[in-house]
């Protein structure tokens, strides 16, 4: 089994919500190169924020999923409307 802080195998899926926070969080504490598809849930009372590769503020609202080919999932951070959720489902490249 694959805890918190320990290698993932090439083998172990990666699967994992986020809550997010009015502070940038990333979505991964250690570096994790995937293929992922990153989901705000259609639940989501507000958007959920990313921080762009330059900086700037990237909303995504209630519903939106983009899928993401070897993204390091810890470069990708979020901020928002306090507990709602962002999904990451996929596998490590």
């Amino acid at each position: 089994m694959v805890g918190k802080g320990k290698a993932m195998s090439i083998y172990t899926p990666i699967m994992r919500t986020i809550v997010v926070t009015a502070s940038y969080v990333a979505l991964s504490e250690v570096e994790l190169i995937g293929k992922v598809t990153i989901s705000c849930l259609p639940t989501n009372s507000g958007n959920v924020t990313f921080q762009g590769d330059d900086g700037s503020e990237v909303p995504w609202v209630a519903g939106e999923w983009h899928d993401f080919d070897h993204v390091d999932l810890s470069t990708i951070l979020i901020k928002g409307t306090a507990d709602d959720i962002v999904t990451v489902v996929g596998g490590p490249c």
